[in-house]
């Protein structure tokens, strides 16, 4: 659990009830003077875990109301976007009939389904592939959600949690080619995210 996360129980607990009084008491807080003492992405990348506070940049949080407060901003504005995504959709574009489909990119460029052919020729492989530069990224990698790609007719191409590269991978569950496939049903699919 976080420092910051207080369940109910913690909070009728006289330390928890302690720690949330100066919390608030500290956020109320107005100092003569006071500014940003830290940048945004520095914020950004304490809360994300990628970077924590250096011993000095703690001190510069402790003694800033003002950055205090925008920490905890970029903190609500962070939970907020990692619930904010659902789902993402693409189609399949013009192509040579002829052609072999290898890859489909949803329309908000957030994920991309990359079709590998077997050396035999007969079977196929889905990968679906998450975006490193997505806003929802971190918090899908932390959180690994159930996810499901749906072809335009609904039926599940692919269902599984991303592993530490961002990928999820299964065999082609149609008998058709995925170009023929794509074709047939719509010619579009989603990425979903299945939330408890």
């Amino acid at each position: 659990m976080k420092e910051n996360d207080l369940t109910a129980n913690q909070l009728t607990t006289p330390s928890g009830l302690a720690h949330k009084l100066r919390e608030q008491l500290l956020l109320r807080q107005r100092v003569d003077g006071d500014r940003m003492m830290l940048a945004d992405d520095v914020l950004a990348a304490a809360l994300d875990g990628s970077r924590p506070l250096n011993p000095n940049e703690r001190a510069a949080l402790a003694s800033s109301p003002l950055t205090m407060r925008r920490l905890r901003q970029l903190s609500i504005e962070r939970a907020r976007s990692a619930h904010a995504w659902q789902a993402s959709g693409g189609m399949l574009r013009a192509a040579a009939t002829g052609a072999a489909l290898e890859k489909l990119v949803t329309d908000d460029n957030h994920w991309a389904l990359h079709f590998v052919q077997h050396e035999d020729g007969a079977l196929w492989q889905v990968i679906l592939k998450l975006a490193a530069d997505a806003p929802f990224a971190p918090a899908l990698m932390r959180e690994q959600p159930m996810l499901l790609v749906r072809d335009g007719a609904g039926a599940i191409i692919l269902q599984g949690r991303l592993d530490a590269d961002g990928e999820c991978e299964n065999a082609w569950p149609f008998d058709l080619s995925p170009m023929a496939h794509f074709q047939l049903c719509g010619a579009s699919f989603a990425v979903e995210a299945v939330r408890a």
